[in-house]
């Protein structure tokens, strides 16, 4: 059977002796798709007849499709070494095949828009990758749902061009503001800027001391003139806005005056606190829930969900973390509330109203999951469906 064909005339399908994990509640039972679509949701054993016609899932977790917001995986299969670029729609596949089997059924693929001279990969790499995620979704050559979600840098030169050579993609539905430079946001400590940075590139000391030099130079002339640019025209063009790494009460007004709808892996307590009283959806890494801490230091994930503070996940650089990060919480917060911040809040922020929970009439994406006995146990994906198709 060819998976990952989208054209094929749709049947008829049951899922039976399922664990269903709905928005609110958990029940034993079955679901009907049909063309498609969640047609219906029973509890109970299925009759004998839709029970030969079905999947059985034979006491397995039954989930939504998982919706992934921001990802920089594309790129690691593209560059698997440095300097070794891998043909394109290869890559593509590679990345594509990982996202579904994580149980990823929509994916917004991340794009660095505004480079520094460094950079392994640049605007044309960027470019192609695009264009690869559009001609592959034309030809119904993807398993996941894949859109673009363009990064954009604020205080880099020539994010501007960049941004409008990106944006006409019709796959681009997110953008979010970020700046890197160190001595602020996610570097706050230029101690583990240097340790992150240096252990990046290999710069020698006096080679990155001139590099922090330029970049807080940058950022200052650049930064605050770029977002309203960049906030503008995705306004007029109705893609949704992301800051990034906003760490004071300052960062957060400028956010929200600037129309932001989701509050990307905020450094501190007071920027979540403030982006989730000012109605912005609060993202952090599914990675830092499944190491217990961010890598950079900043606030943790735990801290967020324990103040009531955390909207939605992403799996960042790491695909699999996305449905790990998910029971992992559960011991915490029960898996339905987990589930809603892997499918159905993500959906909502990109305006997505069809998926990201199992209910009738949504799209039947469904994620067949072997739960693990102990929280710090990993699930076992056993089986992807994207609109009623197998696709993993």
């Amino acid at each position: 059977m060819n998976a990952i064909t989208m054209n094929s005339t749709l049947s008829e399908q049951v899922f039976t002796n399922a664990i269903i994990v709905l928005p609110d509640d958990i029940v034993e039972g079955s679901v009907l798709v049909r063309d498609g679509r969640i047609a219906d949701i029973s509890s109970g054993p299925a009759s004998p007849s839709l029970a030969r016609v079905g999947v059985d899932c034979e006491g397995d977790h039954l989930l939504p499709g998982l919706v992934e917001l921001h990802t920089d995986n594309l790129e690691g299969h593209y560059l698997p070494r440095p300097k070794v670029r891998w043909n394109i729609h290869a890559a593509l596949q590679g990345h594509d095949a990982e996202i579904a089997a994580s149980g990823i059924t929509t994916v917004f693929d991340a794009l660095r828009v505004g480079l520094d001279e460094d950079a392994q990969l640049g605007a044309a790499d960027m470019g192609l990758m695009a264009e690869a995620i559009l001609s592959a979704d034309a030809a119904g050559a993807l398993r996941a749902e894949h859109f673009l979600h363009l990064r954009c840098e604020v205080s880099a030169p020539d994010v501007i061009p960049s941004f409008e050579r990106l944006a006409s993609n019709p796959r681009v539905r997110l953008a979010s503001l970020m700046d890197h430079a160190p001595g602020q946001r996610q570097f706050v400590d230029l101690e583990t800027y240097r340790v992150y940075y240096q252990g990046k590139t290999g710069m020698p000391d006096p080679v990155f001391d001139a590099f922090c030099l330029r970049r807080i130079k940058e950022s200052e002339e650049f930064s605050t003139r770029h977002r309203e640019l960049i906030a503008e025209r995705c306004r007029n063009a109705g893609v949704s806005l992301a800051s990034h790494d906003d760490a004071t009460a300052a960062h957060v007004a400028e956010s929200r005056a600037l129309g932001v709808a989701l509050a990307e892996f905020p450094t501190t307590m007071e920027a979540a606190r403030l982006s989730h009283e000012g109605g912005l959806a609060v993202l952090m890494g599914a990675p830092n829930v499944v190491r217990g801490g961010s890598h950079s230091g900043n606030i943790s994930a735990a801290s967020l969900v324990e103040a009531g503070l955390l909207d939605a996940l992403s799996s960042d650089y790491v695909p699999f973390s996305l449905i790990q990060a998910a029971f992992v919480l559960s011991g915490s917060i029960g898996l339905p509330a987990a589930v809603r911040m892997v499918s159905q809040a993500p959906a909502r922020v990109a305006g997505l109203a069809d998926r990201g929970a199992i209910a009738a009439g949504l799209r039947a994406d469904l994620v067949r999951v072997h739960a693990p006995e102990a929280r710090v146990s990993t699930p076992v994906v056993r089986g992807v469906w994207r609109e009623g198709r197998r696709v993993a």
